[in-house]
């Protein structure tokens, strides 16, 4: 498909790594762009490895599968790098987000050889530091929008805090420390 950004979602179940794909769909779609955000499990158990997947295109989507061979690729745990193919399919143009403390150095023996981009990002730090709590959708968000450049950063900005405020109504308090999560971790993609 052309001008389509296809994004693979690898976490575990309870990390938001599905929200986050939603997140982006709705964000997108808000842009003005044609979208699709779903997920893919097996037994829906908190901490099984799920699979969550966005389309997002200037054109209208009209393939309706899981992506197979994605532009780019989040991992929110950096334990499934050890269980699942992460790599699997994705494009040595595109690149791979991987949340993990560890430098890429230290990481590329699991990625199975893949010659693309590979970015890090410390969610755990991030979302802490923000937060005051362990979130890594929020910080992985922000850093697959960063390297996938699907959108315009301050549009993404401005749609985010809209989707938060009506999210978080009741609780404002954790408005400002999810924003400034997004913000923290646009900057510490490395």
């Amino acid at each position: 498909m052309n001008n389509c950004i296809e994004i693979r979602w690898h976490g575990r179940g309870g990390q938001g790594a599905k929200t986050a794909a939603l997140l982006l769909a709705d964000v997108a779609f808000k842009t003005g762009r044609f979208v699709q955000g779903f997920p893919e499990y097996g037994p829906e158990r908190m901490g099984a490895p799920i699979t969550a997947y966005d389309r997002i295109s200037t054109n209208e989507i009209r393939v309706h599968s899981n992506i197979y061979k994605p532009d780019f690729v989040a991992v929110v745990d950096e334990s499934l790098l050890d269980a699942v193919d992460v790599t699997d399919g994705l494009r040595a143009d595109g690149g791979i987000l991987i949340n993990t403390a560890k430098s890429k150095d230290d990481i590329m023996s699991k990625l199975k050889g893949y010659k693309g981009n590979v970015y890090t990002i410390d969610a755990r730090k991030v979302s802490v530091a923000c937060l005051g709590k362990y979130f890594p959708n929020t910080p992985m968000l922000a850093g697959i929008v960063k390297i996938s450049g699907v959108m315009e950063w301050h549009k993404f900005l401005e749609e985010m805090e809209i989707s938060f405020r009506h999210k978080f109504s009741s609780k404002p308090e954790v408005i400002d420390g999810n924003m400034n999560a997004l913000k923290m971790a646009f900057n510490e993609v490395k």
